[in-house]
């Protein structure tokens, strides 16, 4: 498969496929890490999607965006982060998930314009229109596609939520009552000491309540892409690629 390195918008990318050449793909995947990875940590994604699925290769480009914010400061030279989180919850430590739900972190707002920005360049440069874009990522990742799509003029082709968590609860309420319909792959480690289980339950109930298509996945592990995860969300992608 082909790594390609460029920008699209306001984010460096990495962009992979095997496409052949002087093909426009089939459907683009956008896949978010998550907070204080590096830019590249989700890229290897895309050959094991693709060896679950092999049809994926040579109709789907993947494409993993770098969050915009550094977290050198913090003594993670590399790690990058979409918005910034409360030392308690950086770190995993107690907190009140009910105050976490209802808050609105402070630079959602502009990093919603960054990915909206990736995603009209991504949509000019394959001639693929946001129904035919697939939105996810882990931990923040997730929580910052489901804020993007669950706002965005057009839905997406899907959304795929690994190992997210409920934050702006009053807003998505709000915003999901638009997407009546939206397919969505979320899963959850019963385990994850990171964000809780039961936040994610939360955020299922709060989508499948709105009328999104919640396919649930907990599995027994912690905060980690897990192996069924994958290939549930190969299959997810592979589903959202046969939809004409």
């Amino acid at each position: 498969m082909r790594r390609v390195s460029t920008r699209l918008g306001e984010l460096d990318c990495q962009v992979v496929d095997a496409i052949p050449e002087g093909k426009n793909p089939e459907l683009a995947v956008v896949l978010c890490h998550g907070y204080g990875a590096p830019a590249t940590d989700l890229v290897p994604l895309a050959r094991e999607l693709v060896e679950s699925q092999p049809e994926l290769g040579s109709k789907v480009r993947f494409v993993f965006p770098a969050a915009p914010l550094s977290l050198a400061s913090l003594g993670m030279p590399s790690g990058r982060a979409w918005f910034h989180l409360s030392p308690e919850l950086a770190i995993g430590r107690e907190h009140d998930w009910n105050v976490v739900q209802k808050t609105v972190p402070e630079g959602l707002a502009q990093t919603r314009r960054a990915l909206t920005s990736l995603l009209s360049a991504l949509s000019v440069a394959t001639k693929l229109p946001y129904g035919k874009i697939v939105l996810g990522g882990f931990s923040q990742g997730g929580m910052v596609t489901t804020d993007l799509a669950l706002r965005l003029e057009e839905a997406p082709a899907g959304l795929c939520i690994l190992s997210g968590t409920l934050i702006c609860q009053d807003e998505w309420k709000k915003w999901a009552a638009k997407r009546k319909g939206l397919p969505v792959l979320q899963a959850h480690g019963r385990y994850d000491d990171m964000l809780a289980f039961a936040q994610a339950e939360k955020l299922r109930d709060l989508l499948k309540e709105a009328g999104l298509l919640v396919d649930f996945l907990p599995f027994d592990g912690p905060h980690t892409i897990a192996p069924e995860e994958l290939q549930r969300l190969a299959e997810f992608i592979h589903i959202r690629l046969q939809k004409r």
